[in-house]
Parts: structure tokens; sequence; C-alpha cells
């Protein structure tokens, strides 16, 4: 799963990226963004790419609490097409969420039971991830309240680097996918599905860091920094 996350650059920023109009809504930078914070993500609004911002947990039509959203950070690209919760956010409500990297955590193979080594895993060139993602717009039980945009982020298998350390990793779409993949008017489930597949191995750089990232109060730029290997949990 993709549970912890950084998001330090500006809208401003990510909106030339990603070749998109800036949103008004400006989030403090992070380095530990947890389930249920507000995060950043770019859609089309049918003819502009834009960048806004979501409540991070998705929270389907038909939910009867916001709360729900907390169990819903991420979705399996392989059920996707089935699960109510987003088969419509797949076929009409797609976006992309930018990452300046992520977090996933490997037990100690001799322990597995014991403490986890935390990694950041970030792009060699430094530029951000564009996760795969789906949107919603929740309004309450009876469709009466203030509406509440929320978000999820794509998972798939992992590729070889991944592998070492956990079995899933976010979807993370190349620049060539990213008008198929916000395209409105792009219904096509098998199309856009050949799209969720593990990045190329050689996108992805492992960095073991500190555990304080366990903790989501935590935040700072020393969260990303590498530890020496004589202090990873996961060691031989």
């Amino acid at each position: 799963m993709c549970g912890r996350y950084v998001s330090t650059t500006p809208p401003d920023q990510i909106a030339a990226y990603f070749g998109a109009e800036a949103s008004e809504a400006v989030l403090e930078p992070s380095f530990n963004v947890a389930p249920t914070n507000d995060v950043y993500a770019v859609l089309s609004d049918g003819s502009t790419r834009v960048v806004d911002a979501f409540h991070w947990g998705l929270i389907p039509l038909w939910a009867k609490e916001a709360k729900i959203g907390s169990k819903m950070i991420n979705a399996r690209a392989e059920t996707l097409a089935e699960k109510s919760a987003y088969k419509s956010a797949f076929k009409k409500r797609r976006c992309i969420i930018p990452a300046d990297g992520f977090y996933e955590w490997r037990k100690d193979p001799a322990d597995p039971k014991g403490k986890k080594q935390p990694f950041f895993i970030h792009r060699p060139d430094g530029e951000p991830f564009a996760f795969a993602g789906l949107w919603e717009v929740w309004r309450g039980p009876d469709r009466d309240q203030e509406p509440l945009r929320s978000c999820t982020i794509i998972t798939t298998t992992p590729n070889a680097v991944m592998a070492k350390i956990h079995d899933r990793m976010p979807v993370i779409l190349p620049a060539s996918a990213w008008d198929e993949w916000l395209d409105r008017d792009n219904d096509d489930l098998d199309t856009l599905g050949r799209l969720l597949v593990p990045a190329p191995p050689e996108l992805i750089v492992l960095r073991p860091v500190s555990t304080q990232v366990n903790n989501v109060r935590n935040d700072g730029e020393a969260l990303i920094e590498a530890i020496p290997d004589d202090e990873r949990l996961d060691r031989p």
C-alpha cells in the first residue's frame, strides 16, 4: 500500500510540471503526508488540467459517514472495475496525485513480528512521481451537505526494486499516459486498466530512513535523510 508520502512542492510548480492551472488552495508543505490529510491532485475540467486540494481517503457517494474514507486511501488496480466504491470513479473521475516521494516499511526477515525499517522512495532525477488516482464528491447520506472532495491512490504489484521491501506499490504514470488517464471522455476501462502497471525499476531509488517517520506528528526534511547501515532495523 501507500500510506505516507512527501508533498513539499508549491502548487504553482506542480501546475507548471503537469501543464495545469494552479489551485487557489495552498496546503502546508509536508514530509509526512498521512491519510485524511488534504492533498494536491491534478484533474481535467474537460478542457484544461487543474490542480486542486482533496481529502486523502476516498468517500463513496453511498457512504453514510465521511470516516469511511480513512479505509480507502488506496485502491487495488486489479479490482477497480468491480468494487462499488471505485467503479464509477474509475470510469469518470480519474486524477494524478503528485508526490515528491513516498515511504514504505520492510519487516526484518529474521523477526517478522518485530520493528519495521522505513524507506523513502524517490526518483533518481529528483522529479515528482505522478500517482494514478481516483476522486469523488460526497455530500452526506442525504446528499444535502457541503460537498467534500476526496481521492485515493491506486496501487499495483511491485517492480523488482520495490519487491525487495513490499508486495505493493503506487501506480506511477509516465508523462505519455497523462492525457489518456485524465481524459474525461475516455471510459474504456480495458484500455485504462493497461496503464495500471508497475513502474520501471530504474524509476525508483530506496533510501533507508529513521523511524521518526512512523509518528505522523513528526515532519521536516530530516525524515528523508538516509541513516547509516548499522542503524537499520532490517540488517542481517
